[in-house]
């Protein structure tokens, strides 16, 4: 799943959403400096925005392509696994990652964390988790039984948030155990975006899950994705929940 989101770097870009303005503002303005490391950079989301908020931002990148992608628009990225990543004794105010510490060792990415970071300097690992009403989550399961029916994973079998609630402990209690971090805290941001019909169905096509499925069961959730986007006039919000877990450097 890891390395399937490099298969199509533009693509990936162009439909992944960014992340709110407050929460990207708060996190910055929470560091002792301005040198970030954006852990699991991909192709730049994260780092643009913290870059837009003047801070200076080095990517660290197990996916070559998508560091190539992020390099083009002018972004310092390394590529290695970060546990193993040797930062060559530089260090950092800020440590981020926005939307990948879940494919991070959460124990050996937390020691590596601690050991970039300055004294004082702040951790911040955040997501975008999705909050569908109801009927817009019973449709898209309909929509996903139909067409997987012997799919592994019901993504929209229970709240988005409930699924993240179990990393977000794991990741908390990875930073706990290094016994250097403090004010161990959970900020969150709500938000919504508006999706039309293709662009919600090039999201979709983005997610880790797609990389498991043949193509004729790619095209078919899609297909069946794509008309109960259609039942509802061809486009519609979806609410989010931006959560960063956080801490300080002792």
């Amino acid at each position: 799943m890891a390395e399937s989101f490099g298969s199509d770097p533009d693509r990936y870009d162009r439909s992944r959403p960014r992340y709110p303005g407050a929460l990207v503002r708060r996190i910055a303005a929470a560091a002792p400096g301005p040198d970030v490391l954006d852990v699991g950079c991909g192709t730049g989301i994260a780092a643009s925005q913290f870059r837009a908020a003047g801070c200076t931002v080095l990517g660290v990148d197990v996916d070559a392509r998508m560091a190539g992608f992020a390099r083009e628009r002018g972004l310092p990225v390394e590529v290695g696994a970060f546990e193993t990543w040797d930062p060559a004794g530089r260090t950092f105010d800020l440590v981020v990652a926005g939307q990948t510490w879940h494919w991070i060792d959460p124990a050996a990415g937390a020691a590596k964390a601690a050991e970039v970071l300055r004294p004082g300097g702040r951790v911040a690992l955040f997501w975008n988790v999705y909050r569908p009403g109801p009927a817009l989550a019973d449709a898209f399961a309909a929509a996903h039984r139909a067409a997987l029916p012997d799919a592994p994973r019901m993504p929209w079998k229970n709240s988005a948030i409930d699924a993240y609630g179990a990393i977000f402990d794991k990741v908390a209690d990875g930073l706990r155990a290094t016994g250097s971090f403090d004010d161990l805290d959970r900020w969150e941001v709500r938000w919504e975006q508006h999706y039309t019909r293709d662009a919600w169905l090039e999201h979709l096509s983005t997610s880790g899950e797609a990389a498991l499925y043949t193509p004729e069961q790619q095209a078919d959730l899609l297909a069946r994705t794509g008309a109960v986007i259609d039942e509802m006039g061809g486009a519609f919000p979806m609410p989010y929940l931006a959560v960063a877990v956080t801490a300080t450097r002792t």
